[in-house]
Parts: structure tokens; C-alpha cells; sequence
């Protein structure tokens, strides 16, 4: 692809503001490892959630969409679309509560909740794992999915250019700390946002206009079910959408919002702001972002599905397209759109994996009691590590979906107890030690034995396995002391009948005050985040009918959200 000075121009440019950022708040993010880690505590609704919809939004999503929706029609998409019921759940049941549990990560709250050696050794744990493993095939994915863009757009190397990408990620990273993240995801958000639009406009222009896509796209796959929303029942499809629904979503690892959701959640002003931020996260990821993606997706159908190249990688259509429908300027909007998302993701995974390094092992196990500015230089220098593992481990990768998969198999059945530790007193240490165990050892024993099991099946058959394990780990072990359950609820007022032998000990004045609102604007924001989703997607294909009413569904239940919150609406301080 050629670019001419004015796309290297702007390409130049974001990189220059991305390091100018890094240096300018770097004297802030050295004070303390709350300044590096969690910006002081100091974060707007507006900005936490657009950062965490940008960390979201990597150079793998856009390919990764494309390629589910080239293999398996739009309904591919509920591989991810089904946690969006642990996101808004994350939103209105559990922000609040991270926010009050006051800490620099969320696995401090590990040894806040459990009690001993067992909370020790599964904080230390946690942190080694997922600081380093978990993080590297995640970091490995999105440098995978950057390589292949890179690879279809220029002949000239990639990796050079890759490199240069990282090293700037790393230097705005280690200089400015979380501070750094957020202020860059802003700008890193607008920036793809803009592109991605920009490219499905060309697109859909290269097919010949909207209408005619969706003509073509029946026509090259005569039978098939690409623009439905939802599967046709009957179809392996369809029972997957159904194991999505009633086990993908409860039994995410993020479901309570940890990991860097709940990062973003601790790093803000109050509790008001911790909750329309999440809320803002789940909307815009799950119905603002996708379109632009889809369509491209349906487009790269149109125009290469009979190509070799495509068949054998549909999820290179998407940087292929680019190549092929964008003019100059534009192009280098949409190069430095797509380094923007790369770094946005990459910035987000080096921070919080040092954070969990630094915070919660180097500083909980080997070296507690330095100065904070001994833990800030520390982090800096782990960063650097944590690039060296990710490039790593996206030496080894070849799919991009299919490196999602085996992420959250690994850690089906961790959802369960991680909605349980907060709602039930009787989960410990020992519950949730047990689910990581058990998860882990389903899914190495499905691949040995079952390698050519379906993924949604070996998820329900994880989650099942990891369940009972956990519940039974639970009811044969010693529970959490009271008095260390009685310091939990009075910090945190999980609000939870499952706590009610603990309020009764904490006397009068202590009693439960109950998640019922919590649950309803739950489910109302399901119906209405859905409803724009789908009314959206059938207002695209020419379904002018059923998207009227998709939307005037979700209309009625954004109201009842919007009715629910405190005072009519949410009052962020």
C-alpha cells in the first residue's frame, strides 16, 4: 500500500503526542505506586470507561470480528457479544464495591476476603499467573493481530515497524504510569473510532452501496444464515448462541469486573463515577464499536471470499481492505488509527501486569517496607519484561479467535465463585484456589481426549466440572474467621442476603440492605443494551420493521434504567 506525506505525517504525529503525553505526566505518576497504578483515585466516569473500551479495542478485534463473521455470519459474534451480561452486571452490582474496597489492585481484596496461608499463596499466585502468563497470551494476540496488519498493508518488514510501535508504547508506559493509559486510550478511542467508520463507509461503497452488500452476501453463501442475528435453531450454531447465553457469560473471569475493568474501577473519584463508567464501557463496546466491524467483515465476503488467501485467513480481509479501499490521508488515519488501538491495549496490560508483579508479589512477598518510589522504578523495569513475554508468546500464535478460546477456557468456572465470594460468606480462600486448579485441569484433560470437541461444549463441560469442584472444596473446608468476614462486611456492605449470618453478628444498625434495585436495573439494561444492538444490526440489513422496534424496546428500557438510579439518575460527584 502507498502512503504519501500526509498520512506519514499524521502516523508521525500520534506518535509524537503519545510520547509528548508519557513525558509530561511522568513526574505525577512517579509520586506513589497509587499514582502509577491507580492515578490517585482521581478518575471521571467519562474517562475511566472510555479507557477501558479502548484497552478493549486492540488491533485483533477489528480482524478477529471479520474473521467470525466471514466463518460464521453476524451470529459469530455471540462467541463475545453474551459478556455483555457480565459486563453490566460488573456495572451495577459490583463497581460499587470495588470502589469501596479502596485498593491499588484487585487482588489485595484476596487477603481483605479470605484469611491465612491460603489467601497468601492464591494472591502470590494470581499474580505470577496472570501478571505474566495470562498477560503474555494476551499481549501476544493483539502483537499477532498487529504483524498480520502490518504484513497485508507494506512489503517492507513488519517486524522493524512493529518494534518501533512497542518501543513507544513502552516508553509513554514506564514513563507516566496509569496516567499515561488513560490520557492516551482518550485520544487512542477517538482516533480508531474514526477509522474503523471510515473504512466501513469505503467498504461498503467498494460492494456498490448497503443495499447491495447485503444482496451480494446472500448470494455468495446461497442457504446460509450470515445476516441473522441470531442462529437458526437445529444448527451447531444455535446450541452454541444457547451455551453462551446460559454458561459463557457467569462464568468469565471478569464477571465481578476484575483484572484491568476493575483497575479502572479503584482508580475512580467515588462509587457514582465507578458505575456510569462501566455502564459507558458496556454500551460502547457492545453497540457502538462492532457495526463498522461487521460491515467490513460482510464486505472482504463479497470481495475475496473466493480467494485462497482468504478461505485459508478470513480474519486477513479486514487489512486487506484497507489496502484496497482507502485513499490517501485517509490511509494514514487509519494506520495510525490501528497503532492507537495496538498501543492503547498494549499500555493498558504493561501497567497492570506490573501492578500486579510490583503490588502484589515483589512488594506483599520479597521486598515489603521500601520507599514507593523503590516500587515505582520497580514496576518500570518489570514493564520492559512484560514486553519481552508478550513478543514471546506471539512468536508461537497462528489464530487470533481462536487464542481468545483457549483464554477463557482456561479460566471457566472462575466466574462462578467470583460472583459467590462477594454475594456468600461461606466461600474461601480454598473455593476459589480450587476453581483455578479445576478449570485449567478440564480443559489440558478435554484437548488430550477430546481434541475435536467443539468449543462451546468444552466450555459447558469445564464450567460444570470447575463448579462442583469449587462447591464441594467450599462445604469441606474451614470457613473465613468471623471476625475477618465481620471487618469485610462492614468495609465493603456487599448488601447480599448470603451475608446475613454476619449481619446478624455485626448488631444493630448493620443490617442488609439488599441488591433487589440492583438486579432490576441489571435486567433492564440487558433489554435495552440488546435492543440497540440488534435494532441497529436490522436497520443495516434493510430490516426497517423489526429495528423500529428493537429500538423503541430498548428506548423503554434505558428509561426504566435511567428511572432506577438514585434520584432519577446517577449521581456522579
Amino acid at each position: 500500500m502507498s502512503m504519501n506525506f500526509l498520512d506519514w505525517s499524521i502516523v508521525f504525529l500520534y506518535g509524537v503526542f503519545a510520547l509528548a503525553a508519557g513525558f509530561w505526566l511522568s513526574k505525577r505518576a512517579g509520586r506513589s505506586t497509587a499514582s502509577f497504578f491507580v492515578s490517585d483515585r482521581n478518575l471521571s466516569w467519562w474517562l475511566l470507561g472510555t479507557s477501558m473500551v479502548a484497552t478493549t479495542f486492540a488491533a485483533d478485534t477489528p480482524l478477529a470480528v471479520s474473521g467470525l463473521v466471514a466463518q460464521d455470519g453476524i451470529a459469530g459474534n455471540w462467541l463475545w457479544w453474551n459478556l455483555a451480561l457480565a459486563h453490566l452486571l460488573a456495572a451495577f452490582l459490583f463497581a460499587k464495591l470495588w470502589r469501596r474496597i479502596g485498593t491499588v489492585t484487585d487482588l489485595e481484596f484476596i487477603e481483605i476476603r479470605y484469611f491465612g496461608r491460603p489467601a497468601s499463596v492464591l494472591r502470590g499466585f494470581r499474580a505470577v499467573y496472570e501478571g505474566v502468563l495470562m498477560n503474555a497470551i494476551i499481549m501476544g494476540w493483539v502483537m499477532l493481530a498487529m504483524s498480520k496488519v502490518l504484513g497485508a498493508l507494506f512489503s517492507f518488514p513488519k517486524l522493524p515497524a512493529l518494534g518501533l510501535c512497542l518501543v513507544v508504547a513502552l516508553i509513554y508506559t514506564v514513563m507516566s504510569g496509569f496516567w499515561g493509559v488513560v490520557v492516551t486510550d482518550l485520544v487512542q478511542f477517538i482516533m480508531a473510532m474514526t477509522g474503523s467508520v471510515a473504512l466501513a463507509v469505503f467498504a461498503i461503497h467498494k460492494v456498490g452501496g448497503l443495499k447491495a452488500l447485503t444482496d451480494k452476501v446472500l448470494a455468495c453463501n446461497p442457504g446460509a444464515d450470515t445476516l441473522s442475528l441470531v442462529p437458526k435453531p437445529g444448527t451447531g450454531l444455535f446450541v452454541a448462541f444457547l451455551i453462551y447465553l446460559s454458561v459463557g457469560w457467569w462464568t468469565s473471569k471478569g464477571v465481578d469486573g476484575g483484572g484491568y475493568i476493575a483497575q479502572r474501577m479503584l482508580a475512580a473519584k467515588d462509587e457514582g463515577h465507578a458505575r456510569l463508567g462501566t455502564l459507558w464501557f458496556a454500551i460502547a463496546h457492545y453497540t457502538l464499536r462492532p457495526w463498522p466491524w461487521i460491515l467490513v467483515g460482510l464486505a472482504s465476503i463479497v470481495a475475496y471470499g473466493g480467494t485462497s488467501w482468504f478461505k485459508a485467513d478470513p480474519e486477513l480481509g479486514y487489512a486487506v481492505m484497507i489496502k484496497d479501499c482507502m485513499p490517501a490521508g485517509f490511509r494514514g488515519l487509519m494506520v495510525a488509527s490501528f497503532f492507537a488501538a495496538f498501543m492503547s491495549t498494549i499500555d493498558t496490560h504493561l501497567n497492570w501486569g506490573a501492578s500486579y508483579l510490583v503490588n502484589d508479589f515483589y512488594k506483599r512477598f520479597l521486598r515489603p517496607g521500601l520507599d514507593e518510589g523503590d516500587y515505582v522504578k520497580a514496576a518500570r523495569v518489570v514493564s520492559i519484561l512484560l514486553m519481552v513475554a508478550g513478543l514471546s508468546t506471539a512468536l508461537l500464535m497462528q489464530s487470533i479467535s481462536g487464542a481468545w478460546k483457549l483464554l477463557w477456557q482456561l479460566t471457566a468456572g472462575v466466574g462462578g465463585v467470583y460472583i459467590a465470594r462477594w454475594l456468600w460468606w461461606r466461600v474461601n480462600a480454598w473455593s476459589e484456589i480450587t476453581s483455578w486448579i479445576s478449570s485449567s485441569a478440564a480443559t489440558l484433560a478435554l484437548a488430550l481426549a477430546a481434541p475435536n470437541m467443539s468449543y462451546p461444549e468444552r466450555l459447558s463441560l469445564t464450567a460444570g466440572f470447575s463448579t462442583l469442584c469449587w462447591l464441594v472444596v467450599t462445604f469441606a473446608t474451614t470457613p473465613v474467621p468471623d471476625d475477618v468476614l465481620l471487618g469485610f462486611y462492614r468495609k465493603v456492605r456487599p448488601g447480599s442476603v448470603g451475608w446475613s449470618r454476619i449481619a446478624a453478628i455485626a448488631g444493630p444498625g448493620e443490617e442488609i440492605m439488599g441488591i433487589g434495585g440492583d438486579l432490576w436495573s441489571w435486567a433492564l439494561s440487558i433489554a435495552a443494551l440488546y435492543g440497540t444492538l440488534f435494532g441497529v444490526g436490522e436497520l443495516l440489513v434493510g430490516k426497517g420493521l423489526q429495528a423500529s422496534l428493537y429500538l423503541a424496546a430498548a428506548f423503554v428500557a434505558g428509561l426504566g434504567v435511567f428511572k432506577s438510579m438514585p434520584g432519577g439518575k446517577y449521581q456522579a460527584k
